[in-house]
Formats: C-alpha cells, structure tokens, sequence
C-alpha cells in the first residue's frame, strides 16, 4: 500500500463532515448488498492470480469508456432534443432490416457516430447489459430506449454509463490495480500528468475506505456511489444562484427605447466620467487648433492662389503639433507614477495612459494628421504653386518663396520637403512594426525580412522618433508662407514634453547604474516560467501592484522589458515571475538555466538558498532594474472589495498583494497604517496543471495565515473537463476525499481547492453583489483581451442592476 505516515495539517470541519457521511452511506449500502449478494448471486469464479487480465479488462474498459463519453457529448448534446430524435428516427428507417429490427453494428451509424464503431457496438452492449439480455439488434421502441439514457445529460446518467462500460463482465467488482488504472487513463483524459506519479497512493486510500476487510476487491456501485454522494455534496458546497428579479432590470424592459438609451448613456457617463473628460477635452482641444488655424489661414493672400487646400493642410498640422507633444506624456512613467498618488490621480484616468498612447487614440490622430497634411501638400498645393502664373505667383505667394517660383523638384528637395518626407517614411516605418501583428510576431516574413518583426524591431524603430522630433523642429523653422518667429509654434508645443522626456531618460540610465541588482536565488518552473530573487537596493521603495524593467546586458545593452513585483513590498528581497513568450525572455531563461546546470547540486539552488551566495552570485548574469512604476493594481487601497482576476502568468500582478495582506491580516485594523479592502477574491486561471508550482508557496501562506477567512481564492485548470461532468468525476472526488484528509489539493498541491473549466463569471459577479451590498468593488485583470471584455461588460451590467459599483481596472504594459 502507498505510504501514508507524512504530516498533515487537519482538514476542515465541513470537509471532514461530509466525508464521513458519505463513507458512511457506502459503507451501510456495502453491508446490505453483500448480504443480498450472499443470498441471490451464484457463487464467482476467481480469475487468474497474476492480474493481467484484471490490468487488461479495467484498461481497456475505462479507456474506452472515457473516449465514449467524449463521442457522447458531440453527437448527443443538443438544445433541441426532439429535432436530435426525428433525425436519429429517419436513420433507422433507412439503416432497419425488413422486419423492422436495428443490427449492432449499424447502431453508431443511427444515432450519429459513424466513426466511432468499436465503441458504439461496446456502448450497445453496455445498454443491453442494464436490460439483462444480450441483444444483436434492436427494435424502434428499444431504440428510443437506448436513445433516452443516451441523451440524458445529468451527471447520474453519465456516471453510470461510465460504469457500465468499465464493467464488461458484468461481475461488479475492481481490484485495487484496476481503481489504480482508472486513476491513470482519467487524470491522462484530463492533462494531469502528476497524477500518474501518485495514483497507487490515491488508489490505496480507496481500497483503504471502501474494502476495510481486506478481501482484495471493491463493488462498481460502491466507487459509482462515493462519486455520486461527491457530486451532490458539491451541488450543495458550490456556487450558490445568487441571481435575482432586479427591479430596475424589468423596469428597463418596460421603458421605452429613448428612455432604455437615455439610461445607458447616463451609466456610460457615470462609470467613465474620467475618460469622457479627457478625451472630450482633447476633441475639443483638436477641433479647435484646427478650425483657429483654417480660418487664420483662410484671411492671407494665399488663400487666393491655393483655396482650401491651404486651410486643410495647416488645420491638420496644428493638431498634428499638439499630438506630437502629447504623446510623449503616457511614456513618462516615472511622472504618471507620482501623478497617480495626488489628486490629479482621481480624476485623471492613467490606467489608460498606454491605450491613449497607442493608435486608438493619439498615434490615430497623428496618422491623421500626418496623412491629411502631406497627401493635400503633395496633389494640391504643391501643383497649384508650380501652376500660377507668375504674376499671381509674385501677389499672393512671392514673400512666402523669396520672391523665386519654384518647381515641383525644388519643392520636394528644399529643407522644408526633404525634412517632411524623411519623417513621413520614418513615422510609418515605426508605425508599422509598433503594430499588433509585426510586435508579435504574427506576421511572418521571408528572410532577411524576418528580423523586421518582433519585439526588437518595435523597440529599435520606436527610437527614429528621436530623429523624427528634430525634423520636426527644423520643418518649422524653415515654414513656407511663415516669416514672423512667434507664428512657427512647433517648439512650443514640444518643449515642455520632450524636457520631460528627456529627464525621465537621464533619470532611468542613472538608476540603471545604482541599481544594480544580485540574483540569489533563481528557479526554473513547469510552463517555462524563470523566477528570479534580487536583492533589494536600498531607496527601491514600491507597493504592491506596481512593476519594473529588467535589462540583461548579457542579451542586449539596449533591451529593457517590463515585469510585475511579485513579492511583498515589505520582503527584503524582489522576486519576479518570467514567463518565455519571446525571443528576449528564450534568452534569458537559457542562460539562468546554464546557470543552474553548471552548480553542483542543482535541486538545492532551485529550491532553496545556497550558503554560498558568492558562488550564486558569481554564477548567475548582470541584472539592472528601473523603476518602480505605477499600475492599475496598485489603486487597491481605494476599494472596499476587491475582485482579482489573473490568467496563467497574468496572476504575477497580484501576488505581491496577496503576500502583503498575509502579513497585515493578523493585525487589527486601527494598527494599520493604510486603510486596505475588508475582503479580497482571487481567482486564478490557467490550463497547466504545472503552473501552480509558480506561486505554491504564497498560496499556502495565504490559506494558512487567513484565519479569519478576509481573503477568498479559487484556482481553476482549464484542461480538466468541468465539475459535474462525469469525465472529470473520479478527479473530483479523489480531490475532496484526499483535502477532507490531508488538508491538501491534489491538482495544485496547495491548501488552495482547485476548480474545473472556467468561472462562470455571471455567477461570481452575482454574489459578490449580493454578500457585499452598497460597497465599491474593485475588478482588477491581467490577460487576453477577449475576458477583460467581458469582465468589463458584467461590471457595467452590475453597475445597473446592483446596489454595488464595480470598478473595472486592466493591466496594461
């Protein structure tokens, strides 16, 4: 049997609970079947002791039985069951004999799965089974039978088909090897790979509780039992339906349309008043340099000669002047950090600082902007300068040129056209590889284009924008038709912003240089995860959320990439998690992982910290940190309730909070220098079952330290088919049969139970609504786009029908 003397912390009192209560109920419906077994069943013959065949039977049996319930799911399931039904119907009136009976093998083929005959001819037998006969065809009305268990999806249902499909001889009974077996191909159906290693532990704990006498064997009905008294225990233990007949939700539907309208608009408005704002201001900000300069321009003599071509192309430039300053203002990270922390960080919306940034708002207009004023210069302006006669050429525009017609060449290769055309191409080269596809990598190119994709091609681009701002300057001095200094505003517009950036650039490279930074411990994780300890520089002072920049001179002098603060802001060390996604963080796990491979005892450097710092020290790569900057995590302390949502590696922005409020928990309020949530909800997703290794041991921590319960979490592992469903059953139950125990998850190997598939986020959304009424919940997300829509989505749904306000909040690097 599996060595079962390690320690462990108690479970539960609920947990434990119902455990026994469960057992109990097998163990009292055991005492009465064997004795109704002693009385009714003939005597069994024992099979052969070397237990091959007991290893075939179960293999086989559950292997098929798991691949089944898959083909079930896709053919079966379907809204519309009696649509499902005539069609199955039709089938068998063209695949039945003469006399109106169904072959076994022509079964798949009725009920829709074709390609799946072995299967179907052992799920035929499986039904015939629970008749008691053994049938080779079948009539109509047997066929409606078969299809009624078939298509019932409840969890009951499945279980049992599972079961009889595992049991082909129809004796009842499993061997410790078998349990283990089913252990194996069910965690393999489920991408749990660690639970190979452990399932003859898991299996003997079975045995151990369902045969307490020893005689080598357990009943089906027994295992089919413990899982269906699981599943009810969860029914009882999980999500409650917190969803409720909101009133302003029917008054809604009742409401005419303009008034249904008039009250989005005001939501809208009220839960992104700060966006509107500012964005409303910077509309009115273009419209009005624009429409300042097309009327200016449309009082000179020039206006004659070229019309409204002239207008345009000013109009667009002036605000072209503005954007051009603005844009270097979201990049001034070191000032939005310490804007956030001031009143201006309150109304002010710099979590969108980078959107603002990026071409949906600012770079947008300046691809606008650019496009209008050069495409007009160039096909109207330009032709209609080398096409006016002289003599209206001397009237209306002779000041502006010297008093010297030029040609269309002379236009294009004066200091006004050479330094406009040179950023055009510059500005759309950056343009281009800053976007989606080129950053990413999802374009790929023929080589030597290659190396025009990627992060190093954004990085590297993105600095013409140096070149492109004393273009900029020298184009506007050198103006066509603006003879008086004041009228050529272009260095107004930019000197504050590009003094600021320019400071913010000498700040970061002298940080650069004392922060240098030690690693003293690093570790490599399942999912290509590299995380790092540092030590901490003295006057790096941060809060939990915020991140940093790492430069690894080894990879690249010039590279620097930016990561989430994973420990507490109070830890002596920093600690980041580094997940491979690109070719800078390939080259920096490979090196850390040469490394680790060239100390002598590996299993100590990534699991513990070596004595000998010095030789870590030595062995581990130059690192240099800038920062710390400010992020949407950080603003925790202004909500009552926090919701925290991280996607695999998107957890990292959390962690330091969750390691700071493990510290704080035990305190009591007034001691607390900073005012902090009353109740936190962490909800972690990710598909691999590795991944929980990543922070292992602040969940832990967390779970332990949390007596009085202020700090909610919930993994979910994507890869596992969901609770409930009867592929996932014999994990699930293992899961609570072995917390209920030891106090440990089996998946997760944390204090922390780990969910099946994915929240269902209408729920959580609920009950956070109703447990916390009339409270300011912040929902704070790191990940893919297509959640963070929807997480937004349901904010703004609660936000109408709830007395809470949710907050939404996205990470954004």
């Amino acid at each position: 049997s599996a060595p079962r003397s390690r320690s462990r912390s108690r479970p539960s009192s609920p947990d434990r609970d119902r455990l026994v209560k469960i057992l109990a109920l097998s163990r009292s419906n055991s005492a009465v079947s064997s004795r109704t077994s002693a009385s009714q069943q003939q005597p069994r013959i024992r099979k052969q002791q070397s237990g091959d065949l007991f290893l075939a039977r179960s293999r086989s049996g559950a292997e098929t039985a798991l691949q089944g319930l898959r083909y079930i799911s896709r053919a079966i399931e379907s809204t519309d069951q009696k649509a499902v039904w005539e069609t199955v119907e039709m089938r068998f009136q063209q695949l039945a004999k003469p006399d109106g009976m169904l072959d076994r093998g022509d079964f798949g083929l009725c009920i829709g799965m074709p390609d799946s005959r072995e299967f179907t001819g052992e799920l035929f037998d499986a039904l015939a089974r629970r008749k008691h006969q053994n049938l080779q065809c079948i009539n109509k009305e047997e066929l409606y039978e078969f299809w009624l268990q078939l298509s019932d999806q409840s969890f009951d249902s499945r279980i049992q088909i599972f079961f009889d499909m595992c049991d082909k001889d129809a004796d009842g009974r499993i061997t410790e090897e078998e349990v283990k077996e089913i252990i194996i191909l069910s965690a393999s159906a489920n991408k749990l790979s660690k639970l190979n290693e452990q399932a003859e532990e898991y299996a003997a704990l079975i045995m151990e509780e369902l045969d307490p006498s020893g005689i080598g064997y357990i009943e089906l009905w027994q295992l089919e039992s413990l899982m269906l008294g699981q599943f009810a225990s969860l029914a009882q233990d999980g999500y409650l339906n917190y969803s409720q007949t909101w009133s302003q939700t029917l008054a809604f539907e009742q409401s005419g349309k303009i008034i249904l309208w008039a009250r989005k608009i005001k939501y809208f408005v009220i839960e992104n008043w700060q966006r509107v704002w500012v964005v409303g201001l910077w509309i009115f900000a273009m419209c009005g340099l624009f429409l300042w300069k097309f009327f200016a321009y449309k009082q000179t003599s020039a206006f004659k000669l070229l019309g409204y071509c002239l207008c345009s192309a000013k109009g667009a430039a002036e605000t072209l002047k503005l954007n051009m300053a603005l844009v270097l203002l979201p990049v001034c990270r070191n000032t939005i950090t310490w804007l956030r922390s001031t009143i201006v960080g309150s109304v002010v919306p710099f979590d969108d600082s980078l959107n603002f940034h990026k071409a949906s708002i600012i770079a947008g207009a300046i691809v606008a902007g650019v496009g209008i004023h050069a495409t007009v210069h160039l096909a109207c302006d330009f032709p209609r300068i080398i096409r006016a006669s002289e003599e209206e050429f001397m009237i209306y525009l002779g000041r502006g040129f010297h008093y010297k017609q030029p040609t269309y060449v002379g236009i294009l290769v004066s200091i006004e056209g050479v330094t406009g055309i040179s950023m055009v191409i510059m500005m759309s080269i950056a343009f281009v590889l800053a976007t989606r596809w080129f950053r990413r990598n999802l374009v790929r190119l023929p080589w030597p284009l290659h190396r025009l994709t990627g992060f190093n091609a954004f990085w590297y681009s993105h600095h013409l924008f140096m070149v492109v701002y004393v273009l900029l300057l020298l184009h506007s001095i050198f103006l066509f038709l603006t003879n008086d200094w004041v009228a050529k505003s272009t260095w107004m517009y930019l000197s504050v912003p590009v003094l600021l950036y320019s400071v913010e650039r000498i700040l970061s490279a002298f940080r650069a240089r004392h922060f240098t930074v030690q690693v003293v411990k690093a570790a490599i994780h399942p999912g290509n995860v590299l995380a790092l300890k540092m030590t901490k520089p003295p006057t790096f002072k941060y809060k939990s959320g915020m991140y940093l920049f790492i430069k690894c001179i080894s990879i690249s002098p010039f590279e620097w990439h930016p990561f989430s603060i994973t420990s507490a802001p109070s830890d002596r060390h920093l600690t980041v998690h580094i997940r491979t996604v690109g070719d800078w963080t390939e080259e920096l796990r490979r090196i850390f992982s040469n490394a680790l491979e060239g100390l002598a005892e590996k299993e100590n450097v990534l699991e513990s910290e070596s004595s000998d710092i010095s030789i870590i020290r030595h062995r581990f790569p130059k690192l240099l940190i800038d920062g710390p900057y400010g992020a949407p995590a950080q603003d925790y302390q202004k909500y009552d309730v926090l919701l925290l949502v991280g996607i695999g590696i998107g957890a990292t922005p959390f962690i330091s909070f969750l390691s700071m409020k493990q510290i704080r928990s035990p305190r009591k309020r007034s001691e607390r220098k900073l005012q902090c949530p009353t109740n936190a909800y962490f909800y972690w997703v990710t598909r691999e079952q590795g991944s929980f290794e990543w922070f292992r041991g602040v969940l832990n921590e967390v779970a332990e330290i949390d007596n009085k319960a202020v700090i909610e979490m919930h993994n979910y592992l994507t890869s596992v088919y969901e609770e409930g469903d009867a592929r996932s059953a014999l994990i699930t139950m293992m899961q609570a049969f072995h917390h209920a125990k030891n106090g440990v998850d089996i998946v997760s190997g944390t204090r922390v139970r780990t969910h099946f598939a994915r929240p269902k986020w209408y729920k959580v959304f609920s009950k956070l609504a109703n447990i916390h009424t009339n409270s300011r919940i912040g929902v704070f997300y790191c990940g893919p786009m297509v959640l963070a829509r929807e997480l937004d989505a349901l904010s703004s749904e609660f936000n109408q029908i709830s007395n809470s306000k949710f907050e939404f909040h996205k990470e954004n690097f």
